[in-house]
């Protein structure tokens, strides 16, 4: 990513930004959001209609200028913490936590799975800062212990990233989400998504809205929901949906790595933001 990328951007005053640490629901939320506006088609491409702001590929005048053509409401992307973006008092701020051990499984699967040009866009394209980034060991639990001992590696800083939004969760235009909540109950976590972006779904186009959200619908129209990463994937867009599910390192990891990302979460984040981040559940 480059975080310059927002320096100058443009905004409009009723811009939509999903703001997600990898793999913690953020293109589930492009989804929901662009159902959301749109009313609910079974034909939706949010790839084609949610920019990635700060993504190295294509380049920031590319993407501006992809942004700057489009007619509808925007609905922009992020995987930067706060103070790395410019942050506007007008535009909508969406932001997804999820657990990190969920979190891990799932990136582990997404590292693993993809492919050499994957890796190849990331290590060379311009810009690119620090070493190359390589496809993960096999096993997720040595994946996830090295993730907790060195801050985020092979990635930026989780702890950075969750404790940022959290330190803005109380302004008017920035609303959380958590992934947990949404696999409990989608329709009403959608609902409280179109609340506070103030746009009234036609009732009788909800029921269809909320099931173009769901994981099954999504993982089966794939080519619809995440077309963009197809080609830098083994097995197309259907393996970057993947599962879905949390929980698949309860049988993994040790009661110590249990005790010991537990003992991180709470220094790295405090005890409300801590608990937050493992049930969903606000202060």
């Amino acid at each position: 990513m480059d975080s310059r990328c927002w320096n100058e951007f443009p905004f409009r005053d009723d811009d939509i930004v999903i703001g997600t640490y990898l793999k913690c629901g953020t293109t589930w939320t492009q989804q929901i959001v662009g159902q959301i506006l749109f009313n609910g088609p079974a034909d939706l491409n949010v790839q084609e209609l949610s920019p990635w702001i700060d993504q190295r590929v294509p380049g920031r005048t590319a993407t501006h200028k992809w942004a700057e053509s489009q007619t509808h409401r925007r609905f922009l992307k992020t995987h930067l913490p706060v103070d790395a973006l410019v942050f506007s008092p007008n535009a909508k701020y969406i932001h997804v936590d999820r657990d990190g051990r969920d979190m891990m499984w799932s990136l582990h699967n997404h590292h693993l799975k993809a492919n050499d040009l994957y890796y190849a866009w990331v290590n060379d394209s311009p810009r690119r800062v620090g070493p190359t980034f390589d496809p993960p060991p096999k096993d997720p639990r040595e994946y996830f212990l090295t993730w907790l001992e060195k801050d985020g590696f092979p990635l930026w800083s989780f702890w950075n990233l969750v404790r940022s939004w959290w330190n803005v969760r109380h302004l008017p235009n920035v609303h959380h989400v958590h992934y947990s909540n949404l696999k409990a109950d989608l329709s009403g976590e959608m609902q409280r998504i179109a609340d506070f972006l103030e746009v009234d779904v036609d009732p009788a186009n909800w029921a269809a809205t909320v099931e173009h959200c769901t994981f099954d619908w999504m993982k089966k129209n794939s080519e619809a929901s995440a077309p963009a990463y197809g080609v830098v994937f083994e097995g197309g867009a259907n393996t970057f949906i993947n599962k879905g599910t949390n929980n698949r390192w309860k049988d993994a990891l040790t009661p110590a790595d249990i005790s010991a990302y537990e003992a991180c979460a709470l220094e790295e984040l405090g005890p409300e933001c801590a608990a937050w981040l493992a049930t969903g559940q606000m202060p």
